[in-house]
């Protein structure tokens, strides 16, 4: 069964860094684009960073360009998400989703979804 999981986030202050992980079982990434996504308490879920299957293309949301960075690690099943110059605005719950066809910004288009990790910006 394909699951999700995401691991790494925690307390960090602005202009600091942080990097979180998706580790993937039950697929590769042959098979599955990996998008990041993120929600932030009263607000609704939005789109961060995304990777392609097979070709591992990546895709940043104009919010986040040039700051973070997606990439895969194929040995270990893992996608991850560096962040850098971290602002108070990017706080929130990160989501990783999987989906069968291609990276989209429209979360309806992802088939799984991890249980998400705390990211919290703050002096």
């Amino acid at each position: 069964e394909v699951q999700l999981v995401e691991s790494g986030g925690g307390l960090v202050q602005p202009g600091g860094s942080l990097t979180v992980s998706c580790a993937a079982s039950g697929f590769t990434f042959d098979e599955y684009a990996i998008g990041w996504f993120r929600q932030a308490p009263g607000k609704e879920r939005e789109e961060v960073s995304c990777i392609s299957r097979v070709d591992g293309i990546t895709y940043n949301t104009d919010y986040v360009r040039d700051r973070f960075t997606i990439s895969h690690d194929k040995a270990k099943n893992t996608v991850y998400l560096e962040m850098n110059n971290l602002e108070p605005e990017d706080t929130g719950v990160y989501y990783c989703a999987a989906s069968a066809s291609k990276c989209s910004w429209d979360a309806d288009g992802y088939d799984y979804w991890g249980q998400g990790t705390q990211v919290t910006v703050s002096s």
